[in-house]
């Protein structure tokens, strides 16, 4: 079977622990994870021209995904994000402003590119400004000229996220990934009224937004998809929990390429769950850099 061409779109940037600095970016954790899923991957980010850059490059060239499309900025540093986790070992995120990542440019091995792939990711705080936000509307519109399947990450990270870029985003979509606490937010976007089944509100959206589906994920509670054949839940997989810091991004990664190779939805669900339950027993959002 031809592996899955896949482009991410957005962020690479450094997580700054108590204890140190991880690699990271839901982006670029997904890259890794859909590549390590056997997905032929390609990311679209920029970093500094400075060593977290460098060491970014290196280790997404690690994992075989393809840093052509990397641009480099020479005047604005690589991202970094700080990382306190609480007792339960969520994390909470102070993110700086003004990073490379912001400057991602559109260039035309980019329209090639996209003209090409399978499936293109992007999430919400990779649209937080200019040029990046036009950047990846322009890639949306490129790959829906071409029907290249769009999944869309709501990753909301305050105050960089807009009604405006979730309407925006959703809309632009075929595929949706959001949490159970990213719902209402999504709801009020596109003016649904809240309703007391999450399956009712899901549904309500798939339909405005004419998505092919929605997939949720509940924490420890699992996982639920919302598409044509009707509504699923997965139970989560049981593991010991010691960081929760990019097991929403393994679980995009799986859902995807789960759903680009035509898995039925049950193993779909169940594979995407397996995934993110297994990032969470290692520090950092992805497992130690093959060899």
């Amino acid at each position: 079977m031809t592996p899955p061409r896949i482009i991410s779109f957005g962020e690479v940037l450094w997580d700054i622990f108590p204890d140190g600095e991880k690699f990271g970016g839901a982006p670029a954790n997904f890259a890794c994870h859909a590549a390590i899923l056997g997905g032929e991957v390609a990311m679209v980010t920029a970093v500094g021209n400075d060593r977290r850059g460098q060491l970014a490059v290196d280790i997404l060239t690690g994992y075989g995904i393809n840093t052509d499309s990397i641009q480099i900025c020479s005047n604005t540093p690589t991202g970094i994000v700080q990382i306190d986790l609480d007792a339960c070992g969520k994390p909470n995120f102070t993110i700086q402003p003004n990073s490379a990542w912001d400057n991602i440019v559109w260039n035309s091995n980019l329209a090639e590119r996209i003209s090409k792939a399978d499936a293109i990711y992007f999430g919400t705080l990779g649209q937080r400004q200019e040029p990046a936000r036009s950047t990846i509307h322009r890639a949306l519109e490129t790959a829906a000229k071409s029907n290249t399947t769009r999944i869309v990450d709501i990753n909301l990270r305050a105050p960089f996220f807009s009604k405006d870029t979730i309407t925006h985003s959703v809309m632009s979509a075929n595929l949706l990934k959001l949490s159970d606490e990213e719902l209402p937010h999504v709801c009020k976007a596109l003016n649904v009224t809240p309703e007391k089944s999450a399956q009712t509100s899901l549904e309500r959206i798939k339909s405005i937004a004419d998505l092919e589906a929605i997939v949720m994920t509940s924490g420890e509670k699992g996982a639920m998809l919302v598409n044509a054949n009707g509504t699923m839940i997965q139970p989560a997989t049981s593991t010991q929990v010691i960081d929760t810091v990019g097991a929403g991004d393994s679980f995009a990664a799986a859902f995807l390429m789960g759903w680009l190779q035509g898995a039925t939805d049950d193993h779909i669900l169940q594979q995407a769950c397996t995934n993110a339950s297994r990032t969470c027993t290692h520090w950092g959002a992805v497992p130690t850099l093959p060899h």
